[in-house]
């Protein structure tokens, strides 16, 4: 027998604080059913799409309660209210009762991650090409020239396909025809009825602003998930097995807003729309797996923007590794030392800072002796020096905003 769906009212008078910016613990977060509530963080650095005040039928605090993070926004009760507060572990069986209300929770965070990200590429200076077809000839040409050709086949494919009058049209021909004895691609078309794939080590999955019609759960092995960004790869995540992956196209019908390429031979699941509905309804625990993705992923792009807000080169360094320790669940104590995924030059891309003006920040980031560049990778001796360091930059900047203000009045 299962356990029954348990749902709790909580009111709120006008002007009471709900959840705080900061708070470690989220374990509920809440569908207002009546009366309004207002969205802040510390660092305001864009506004919600459809603006911060919310109504009956919203819900807030789903992003740090279903990645298990600490709260990245601060709701308070703007009249008073009544919202039925919803524990993570009752999330499943939300799902199972109430399919709409997931559909409506996974639509968000989509859209959500979307806007998020294209603030995000401005504001560290990054383009935002959506939609050009000069990318995919871009990805193709990349791939060339590092000599992957089973992926610069892949794109250089897609691009003849997608764009048969396209300017590079007869460029990607003739490169297609010189690479295609060293290349091996798979599944260039996809495929409507094999929904269980094999994708060998360092073959595609799909490009970069490709139209997409299907996510992927990864069952055995790993997917990097990168993209160009000033003529270079920059990689965003290796992905493991039970991860998911290319939901935002499937869900929104845009095109994909980066390449998932095998990292190692790897079987997926891949799902298309029909079977994506029969699933929320079948297989709630996948949806409330691809929840937690969403949300996590949300959680760390909120974390990347507040970044762009600190001014110190320095210190937006130490707060991208503190976010990479706390992203990865790293324990904070004296003394404990750790390898991070990434290198000096993914922490520069990653802090969107123009190469010598990051490399001039790595210099200084390098000076303290708890801190290395060993194999392409950064380490540390001890994570408590990287919390340290971030708070204090955060603080010293909360002092300098604090005397710009006294000084204007």
């Amino acid at each position: 027998m299962s356990n029954p769906l348990q749902l709790s009212i909580v009111n709120f008078n006008k002007g009471a604080y709900i959840i705080v910016e900061g708070k470690q613990k989220a374990d509920y977060f809440f569908i207002i059913r009546s009366g309004k509530v207002r969205i802040s963080k510390e660092a305001e650095v864009v506004e919600e799409e459809g603006g911060n005040l919310l109504g009956p039928g919203d819900f807030f605090g789903v992003v740090s309660t279903m990645s298990s993070h600490s709260h990245v926004e601060t709701a308070q009760a703007m009249t008073d209210v009544s919202l039925i507060a919803v524990h993570r572990d009752q999330y499943g069986l939300l799902i199972e009762k109430n399919n709409p209300v997931a559909m409506k929770i996974i639509e968000q965070f989509s859209r959500r991650m979307r806007y998020l990200d294209e603030a995000l590429a401005r504001l560290t200076n990054k383009e935002v090409r959506e939609g050009d077809p000069n990318l995919l000839f871009e990805v193709a040409e990349y791939y060339a020239k590092q000599n992957q050709y089973n992926l610069a086949y892949y794109a250089y494919y897609h691009y003849v396909k997608l764009y048969p009058t396209g300017e590079h049209m007869r460029k990607a021909m003739e490169r297609m025809a010189k690479i295609q004895p060293y290349a091996k691609p798979v599944f260039l078309d996809g495929s409507d009825t094999t929904f269980n794939r094999v994708y060998p080590k360092n073959t595609m999955v799909f490009a970069e602003s490709m139209p997409g019609k299907e996510l992927y759960i990864i069952q055995r092995g790993s997917v990097k998930i990168s993209k160009l960004v000033g003529g270079t790869e920059v990689l965003l995540a290796v992905l493991k097995s039970g991860d998911i992956f290319g939901e935002m196209s499937l869900i929104e019908n845009k095109p994909r807003s980066a390449s998932a390429i095998a990292y190692e031979d790897s079987s997926l699941l891949a799902v298309n729309k029909d079977n994506f509905a029969r699933m929320v309804t079948a297989q709630p625990q996948i949806i409330s797996r691809l929840t937690q993705l969403l949300a996590e992923r949300i959680w760390f792009i909120y974390k990347q923007l507040a970044n762009t807000s600190l001014t110190d080169p320095v210190g937006r360094m130490f707060d991208a590794l503190l976010m990479q320790l706390e992203k990865a669940r790293v324990p904070i104590y004296p003394g404990a030392p750790y390898t991070f995924d990434i290198g000096p030059k993914e922490l520069i891309n990653m802090v969107g800072l123009p190469m010598a003006e990051g490399n001039t920040a790595l210099r200084q980031l390098l000076q303290n002796t708890r801190i290395k560049a060993v194999d392409n990778k950064i380490q540390t001796s001890d994570v408590e020096e990287i919390m340290k360091q971030a708070s204090y930059y955060r603080k010293m900047q909360r002092i300098e905003k604090a005397r710009r203000v006294q000084r204007r009045y």
